[in-house]
């Protein structure tokens, strides 16, 4: 199977989307030209595209050094979880550089092999728990037609496989932390969610009614402040909404009400401190697909906060580990090179 947008390849393999393309004439980027690396995308006067390329490399340069042989990382539990090894390799293909050949080729490799260890052989299960299994569907939509790996594609098709018949067991028409569970939260639907949609760009059939379903579960639990909680309308917070505004954008529902109470909700939602590369990851995205203006702010800002905060050995430390919040962070700061499909607005 193939990508379905138009793309053309680099040497070694890599798909460059024609997305790029439309973003630059729409929106009236400026690009600007990088040694090893996917174009810059960057905003006349915005930032300093030296200080973002120094602060995400010094980041990946933290992620290869500190790899494991098998492809996972040394924190304790949480490197050794395939979602944060699969989160780890989307912020290496990000950068945009050549996936087979280019610096980062040797620890993508690893990180895939890990991936596709973890998984059942027999029911495409990747992990023990679906966010695990989520987040390295992900990784695997995002590498397949990238690397040159004839194990992509089926490995692929039996995750997205698990993904939707997991949906249709749970009464809820959503996700929570087995194939099996009849309950469901918003954090992990959001990430079965993302994958479905990364699967669907790179190709693999995902039924609408999928989508739909998972949508309708995010707005059960929708407050009326315009929040979304985590597995009914109470509690919500800025992390939980910015997941359900990507997952009603990336299913083109941006002009609805319920999009529209909820990015107003994460505009003015504090940022969770105990989560805050989890709420990066998420806001992230969330202000790109809904506003390119608001986004522009919101990003200067953040590439501010995150060279601030990074340590000289390229590392940001958080509650789930310094591998994970690493890799985070380096996404929330991915949407300035626009190279993932999953990126597109």
């Amino acid at each position: 199977m193939v990508r379905f947008f138009s793309s053309k390849r680099w040497p070694g393999g890599v798909t460059v989307t024609r997305f790029f393309l439309a973003a630059w004439l729409v929106l009236g980027h400026v690009l600007i030209p990088k040694a090893s690396a996917q174009e810059l995308f960057q905003e006349a006067a915005d930032f300093s595209p030296e200080l973002l390329e120094k602060v995400y490399t010094r980041g990946l340069q933290f992620l290869i050094r500190t790899q494991r042989p098998d492809g996972s990382w040394p924190d304790s539990p949480y490197g050794a979880e395939p979602a944060v090894v699969a989160l780890s390799i989307v912020s290496m293909l990000a950068h945009g550089d050549d996936p087979n050949h280019g610096p980062y080729a040797e620890s993508i490799k690893r990180g895939i092999e890990y991936i596709l260890k973890q998984r059942n052989p027999a029911t495409g299960y990747i992990g023990r728990t679906m966010y695990n299994h989520g987040f390295s569907t992900l990784a695997l939509a995002e590498t397949y037609g990238a690397i040159q790996d004839s194990r992509l594609g089926p490995a692929l098709e039996q995750a997205v496989r698990l993904i939707i018949q997991s949906q249709a067991k749970n009464p809820l028409g959503a996700w929570r932390y087995s194939p099996e569970s009849t309950d469901a939260d918003t954090t992990v639907s959001g990430a079965q969610l993302v994958a479905l949609f990364a699967a669907r760009n790179a190709g693999i059939a995902v039924p609408e009614d999928a989508i739909q379903k998972g949508i309708r579960f995010f707005i059960r639990c929708q407050t009326p402040e315009g929040g979304f909680g985590y597995t009914s309308a109470a509690g919500p917070n800025g992390t939980r909404t910015a997941i359900g505004c990507l997952v009603m954008a990336l299913a083109k529902d941006k002009k609805s009400p319920a999009f529209d109470a909820a990015f107003k909700y994460v505009q003015r939602a504090p940022q969770d401190a105990s989560y805050q590369h989890y709420y990066l990851y998420y806001a992230a995205q969330a202000y790109f697909q809904a506003s390119p203006k608001l986004w522009k702010d919101w990003n200067r800002k953040n590439i501010q906060s995150l060279a601030a905060s990074q340590s000289s050995d390229g590392v940001w430390e958080g509650q789930f580990g310094a591998t994970f919040s690493t890799a985070g962070s380096l996404l929330s700061l991915a949407l300035n090179y626009r190279y993932l499909p999953i990126y597109e607005r």
